[in-house]
């Protein structure tokens, strides 16, 4: 990598670093440090890549989806089940926005890693059923079912979150 690249490539981590980490953030289910491995992972692969690399942010999220992937694939072997502790909201006096996000976020924590994952790619990345399944590498089926399913987890593992969850549908 030239000079005039390293600085291109430097400028887009500025820039890119905080939403690239909101994204890691939501597929890692709220774990600051995997969520920072993640995005850390991308940064080191798309850099290696950068002069090929003609959008380098979808390709940087393209690389997420799959290391999230790999990883949760590798826990499964291991047996592991990564869960964030659930936060104690009856005593604090946060606004709705605050309790929701929380919420939110320990829920997702309590999903497996494929159903989070769909979620956060079909809802929060907003893409269509197609690129959702050609990320994950499976069917538009698959994709359907499992958010539907996810959705259905959600609003039993949280159903404060259900009025919101109809409006996701």
């Amino acid at each position: 990598m030239d000079v005039a690249d390293e600085q291109r490539f430097r400028e887009f981590v500025s820039a890119r670093s905080p939403a690239l980490m909101r994204l890691g953030f939501l597929l890692t289910g709220g774990d600051q440090h995997a969520a920072e491995d993640l995005v850390q992972a991308a940064l080191a692969k798309l850099a290696s890549r950068w002069r090929r690399v003609e959008a380098p942010e979808a390709y940087a999220k393209q690389i997420m989806y799959r290391q999230q992937i790999s990883w949760w694939r590798a826990s499964r072997r291991r047996g592991e089940v990564v869960q964030a502790a659930p936060p104690e909201l009856a005593d604090r006096d946060l606004n709705h926005q605050s309790e929701l996000r929380m919420v939110l976020r320990s829920a997702l924590a309590r999903l497996t890693a494929r159903q989070r994952t769909v979620l956060v790619l079909r809802y929060f990345e907003d893409l269509p059923e197609r690129e959702v399944a050609r990320a994950l590498g499976c069917s538009v089926g698959t994709v359907r079912s499992t958010a539907h399913r996810s959705l259905a987890r959600l609003r039993e593992i949280a159903p404060e979150l259900a009025r919101e969850l109809e409006v996701a549908q």
